[in-house]
């Protein structure tokens, strides 16, 4: 039966409404968003002292939260990435987690991040007069969140920390010339970022295969779960300890490194206590199958992803509000005191990040977790382990590097290691010349399995090319790219002020 003309603009109706629906749920995140900004800047104009400058420390007030929000939009991925692609957590779940986790890191760890920014980038002979200094600085934060924006966007889990320095540093330039700039800083974080995702790799790889030969290879995986599973709860517990002593409390808590050994060792050795019996409750029962024995490290995983996001708002909330306070303390009555941050400024990178994570974050987390490699709770866990233990050890040797390029390599060494184990000599059915096979396994229980499963194997790709090559684009680019917009945005700011 025809259609009538009222059906047919009924119809016309609907999917005007629908179409409504979706434009309005897509503006509803960047509207969000702009009302934080919009909410930070009137604030800052009625409440902030700075004297005749206070109009820059306004603007740079608003660019801070601008900047807030690209971080929990790119940068928060890598540590709930993994927990999400191993369904550990719903991506509501995760959110919601990594949100309180970074602002409580962010606003009581975070700390003073002025003397970092002046110190280690801006060489100490460099003199600036306080408007080219605070115009340096906003650059510098309008350069980096402009790029992160752009990153998150094509959905690139790019190093904010790179970002603000690249920015610093192209600013630095333009303002002051080349000698301005400690080059042996931008060194250093040129090797690390070359060798950081290769170390996060091997040590996922490892973990994995002290997992996979320990437990799920094992005759009986339920009585080796009860074995080793307390073991690598009390290696986590260790690790992070000690992660946590060096980065996520070191502004608030600064053991010295016997005291850090220590008390670690200590909650180890508590954990390995605590854990067994809770394995041994959970195991009562359990089938002998992957799938369950990997429900035994998703509650480690959930904690450590937890640890991580902690940790991550403590340091990496100067990436936002680290030029913002050099700002305020270059305005200041006393531009030679050392007073800490002010709690409004870590309160704006706080809050703005657990915002961009909640309003920006899927898009990031998705990839991170789900479309790079498949990922499990034993895999997740490996990511995060061996991320804390990577940054943690390049934190005792004083070398800098990005958390992001190190939870993205540790995911890509999971899924390297996977097409390995899958395609290489582990699953090749080993057979004499005359042919007689001579070795088999739970995973190949005869000559006719392990020939059938090798060739059904050996071709698979485990890990998406794809994105090899993009994310690792992103993060060539990422300090040339903002040093470059910042440098132009400078030589702007110059011609408009007629410096």
């Amino acid at each position: 039966m025809p259609k009538s003309a009222i059906d047919k603009d009924l119809e016309r109706v609907g999917e005007l409404a629908s179409g409504t629906d979706a434009i309005a749920r897509a503006m509803a995140a960047p509207g969000i968003a702009l009302v934080f900004i919009f909410a930070t800047l009137i604030w800052a104009a009625f409440s902030v002292q700075a004297g005749p400058f206070g109009y820059l420390v306004v603007v740079a007030t608003a660019l801070a939260a601008y900047m807030a929000l690209n971080i929990g939009a790119n940068d928060i991925a890598n540590n709930m990435g993994p927990a999400v692609g191993a369904r550990a957590l719903s991506m509501g779940m995760a959110l919601a987690l990594a949100a309180i986790c970074e602002a409580a890191g962010a606003f009581f760890a975070g700390g003073d991040v002025v003397e970092t920014i002046s110190r280690d980038i801006i060489a100490t002979g460099t003199h600036l007069e306080t408007v080219p200094y605070v115009m340096v600085m906003i650059a510098a934060l309008l350069a980096s969140a402009l790029w992160v924006n752009l990153a998150t966007y094509i959905r690139a889990p790019v190093s904010t920390t790179h970002s603000v320095i690249g920015g610093i540093v192209g600013a630095g330039i333009a303002a002051a010339g080349f000698s301005a700039v400690v080059w042996p800083t931008i060194l250093a974080i040129g090797t690390g970022w070359m060798v950081s995702p290769a170390v996060g790799g091997l040590f996922a790889a490892l973990f994995l295969a002290v997992v996979q030969y320990s437990v799920l290879e094992a005759t009986d995986r339920v009585r080796a779960a009860r074995l080793w599973v307390p073991v690598f709860v009390s290696a986590m517990a260790g690790i992070f300890t000690a992660y946590m002593a060096l980065k996520g409390l070191d502004r608030v808590w600064a053991p010295p490194l016997p005291m850090v050994v220590f008390v670690s060792l200590g909650l180890a050795l508590l954990a390995w206590v605590l854990a067994r019996p809770w394995i041994e409750a959970r195991t009562l029962g359990m089938e002998d199958s992957k799938k369950q024995i990997g429900s035994l490290f998703r509650l480690p995983l959930i904690i450590a992803a937890a640890l991580l996001s902690f940790a991550h708002g403590a340091n990496d909330v100067s990436n936002a509000v680290g030029p913002l306070a050099a700002i305020v303390e270059a305005v200041s009555a006393d531009p030679a005191s050392t007073n800490p941050v002010p709690q409004w400024v870590l309160a704006i990178g706080a809050l703005g990040i657990a915002f961009g994570l909640a309003l920006f974050g899927p898009r990031l987390v998705r990839t991170v977790g789900e479309g790079i490699t498949r990922l499990n709770e034993i895999r997740g866990y490996c990511v995060v382990l061996a991320t804390a233990t990577t940054v943690l050890i390049a934190a005792a040797l004083g070398i800098p590097i990005s958390s992001t390029h190190v939870a993205v390599g540790a995911i890509f060494g999971v899924g390297f290691f996977r097409e390995r184990m899958t395609n290489g000599s582990l699953y090749r059915p080993v057979v004499s010349p005359e042919g007689v096979f001579l070795r088999t396994s739970h995973l190949n229980p005869t000559p006719e399995a392990a020939v059938a499963n090798y060739h059904k194997r050996r071709r698979r790709l485990l890990v998406r090319r794809r994105h090899v090559a993009s994310i690792f684009a992103a993060w060539i680019i990422t300090v040339p790219a903002t040093a470059t917009l910042a440098a132009v945005i400078y030589a702007a700011m110059r011609l408009v002020f007629r410096l």
